[in-house]
């Protein structure tokens, strides 16, 4: 049986297979199973910068009972004392598993300033957290925003965070940058320890019976992982960083794709929510036994073989292949 051992973020994985932001990862009971089915690594649902703004602001008892009287700013906040507690109850949930899980586990902050997270990152890094993944979650919808001053907010949240913990950090990646391979360059050079390609900017959906915009999630297909392999096989070995890969991964051939390409780690959520937790042993299983028929020893013998790099026509990952993929469909 081939060695599934990985390492992101300088931390040592018993598998590629980390579980990602999810609601799931608020239970430790189911934490724990994660572990027993193989994962390597679970990161905890995002700490909201909104649920520090009302934190410090002390405007719990508004949201709750008048929410009218709130800024308009803050009104959009859903009660969210079910998804993770809070910031007190996120410390207390991330100090309880992990001194549960012998896996590690990594907090994730979700905003778009640096104010409330550099503060919160190092209680976040004193409960315990062994690395912290930011998820920059920002839509630049006015005209007079810049592309420029867009990086430049994420290159400044990064900067700050680093400079405040010890512990690793990553960031979650929009796919909508102008120039994606030299944005993942300055945030490396501004810090950051890992790149998670890509963030899934939940849309929202226009309801017609009762002409609202309405929330609607829809989970992931595997047919989401194809820009996130293309963007890590043209990264890999141009940007020295640990790469993980969010969005698409349902099965075994996709976290062995993921891999191929040349990411550290493969990261599941959607999959878990439709097949159950035990899936992860699942996704293990076919990968150990695809591994073991082509006499693979261990993942770091086919970590980025599919890369740009390695592959003997590098520019089938750029425009050399538009024609033939136009053509494939019969």
């Amino acid at each position: 049986m081939a060695d599934l051992s990985a390492h992101y973020l300088g931390l040592s994985l018993q598998s590629p297979i980390v579980v990602s932001s999810c609601p799931l990862c608020r239970n430790i009971d189911d934490m724990l199973r994660m572990e027993a089915a193989g994962a390597g690594a679970v990161i905890l649902p995002s700490l909201f910068e909104e649920q520090l703004e009302i934190e410090d602001l002390n405007l719990q008892y508004y949201l709750a009972h008048d929410r009218g009287s709130l800024p308009d700013a803050l009104k959009h906040i859903p009660e969210m004392s079910e998804y993770n507690k809070g910031a007190d109850g996120y410390l207390s949930l991330l100090y309880r598993a992990q001194q549960a899980l012998q896996i590690p586990v990594i907090a994730s902050l979700n905003g778009t300033s640096t104010g409330g997270w550099v503060r919160y990152a190092k209680l976040l890094e004193a409960a315990g957290a062994a690395a912290l993944e930011l998820n920059v979650y920002y839509m630049p919808t006015t005209s007079n925003v810049t592309g420029a001053q867009i990086e430049q907010r994420y290159l400044d949240l990064v900067q700050q965070v680093v400079g405040t913990v010890a512990i690793p950090v990553s960031i979650k990646l929009s796919p909508y940058f102008s120039a994606t391979a030299h944005m993942a360059l300055k945030l490396v050079e501004a810090g950051a320890d890992g790149l998670v390609l890509f963030n899934r900017f939940y849309q929202p959906d226009i309801d017609l019976d009762t002409e609202m915009v309405t929330p609607n999630l829809q989970l992931s297909d595997s047919a989401e992982l194809r820009l996130r392999l293309r963007w890590v096989a043209m990264l890999y070995g141009q940007v020295k960083v640990d790469m993980a890969i969010t969005g698409g991964v349902h099965s075994a051939e996709d976290a062995l794709k993921s891999l191929l390409a040349g990411a550290n780690v493969a990261m599941v959520a959607s999959t878990l929510l439709r097949n159950g937790i035990p899936h992860i042993r699942t996704i293990i299983d076919g990968m150990n036994q695809w591994m073991d028929e082509r006499e693979y020893d261990s993942i770091g013998r086919i970590r980025g073989k599919l890369s740009q790099r390695r592959v003997s026509n590098p520019s089938a990952y750029e425009r050399a292949n538009y024609m033939q993929v136009l053509q494939s469909y019969r």
